[in-house]
């Protein structure tokens, strides 16, 4: 097991540098200048020359890649253009509302799409069966943003149930329950699509299962329908596990329009800021923040994948 993970860290390293290249380039060579985002474009030209040097936009791409890299390495990820504050200060905050979004929306991933998926693979054929395959496909199919507006449509503005955005009323108690209304609809409107993704992944692993050999053996040595039922997701809970870390790290990284549309300061909101304002090192320190979480998820799911199936740490 210590093998297999210091395996899986290894290979971590090579897919963090890509993708900071990637990002580096890509951010560098879209069309727009920090400079005349900041300043304006009627700034003078010594203020101009003053900040493309303090931004080191004066270098080539290597040397500037080189020496943001090896900064970010020892924790510096520059200083905000806009913000003008340090990057590291205003990725943190936001980092966590993020991971308070997406936990509250994998749970309502995980609950639900155990729960439909059972239904589904228990009762295929049956009234609730369909139902839950209906559900499932609705959930995939629906267009997250339009979900989105129509939860703020309904519940916010319609039925004033809600609140539409934010974390907190402006003459709220900010407590928990505060929190907790503001947190519903966009945990709601974000779990959508992996709700529905993990229901269908795990209704076809326990519905396997369930008509496999090992289902048979147990039932042929008197094991109750429980019994049956539990050694069966225990060998469908592989299956739950990698596509529940893939929906995690799609939640960490896919809830930009969430955040956006329903005020949520999260990661998602302040690179969309950032991005409007062309503010590269706050773009690049969000996108490595969402990168090194990623991967990170990535290894906590194959490490907890390779301690249920021992299989799986044996290298190919």
């Amino acid at each position: 097991m210590r093998r297999f993970l210091i395996r899986r860290l290894l290979l971590a390293v090579p897919t963090l540098v890509g993708v900071t290249l990637v990002v580096f380039a890509t951010v560098a060579l879209v069309p727009g200048d920090p400079v005349s985002a900041f300043l304006g474009p009627g700034a003078p030209p010594e203020a101009r020359r003053a900040l493309t040097e303090r931004l080191g936009l004066d270098r080539s791409l290597p040397v500037r890649y080189t020496d943001w890299l090896t900064h970010a390495l020892h924790g510096d990820l520059g200083t905000s253009i806009a913000g003008q504050r340090p990057v590291d200060q205003l990725l943190l905050p936001a980092l966590g509302q993020t991971l308070l979004l997406s936990a509250a929306a994998f749970t309502l991933v995980l609950v639900g799409g155990i729960v439909l998926g059972a239904v589904g693979a228990l009762r295929p054929r049956g009234p609730l069966g369909r139902l839950s395959g209906a559900l499932s496909t609705v959930s995939v199919s629906a267009p997250q943003y339009s979900v989105a507006l129509l939860l703020i449509a309904v519940f916010a503005v319609r039925l004033r149930w809600l609140p539409a955005g934010g974390t907190h009323d402006v003459f709220g108690d900010g407590g928990f329950q505060d929190l907790l209304r503001h947190l519903v609809l966009p945990a709601v409107a974000a779990a959508l699509v992996p709700l529905g993704l993990t229901a269908k992944v795990f209704r076809a692993a326990l519905g396997s299962v369930l008509a496999g050999d090992l289902a048979d053996s147990l039932r042929a040595r008197g094991l109750s329908r429980a019994a049956v039922l539990r050694h069966c997701v225990h060998n469908a809970s592989p299956a739950l596990l990698t596509i529940g870390g893939l929906q995690l790290a799609y939640l960490l990284e896919g809830v930009v329009f969430v955040e956006t549309l329903f005020a949520w300061p999260g990661l998602g909101h302040l690179l969309y800021d950032a991005l409007s304002a062309r503010d590269l090192p706050l773009i690049q320190g969000g996108v490595l923040v969402v990168a090194v979480a990623f991967v990170g998820v990535n290894i906590l799911v194959d490490t907890a994948h390779a301690w249920i199936d021992p299989r799986v740490r044996s290298p190919r």
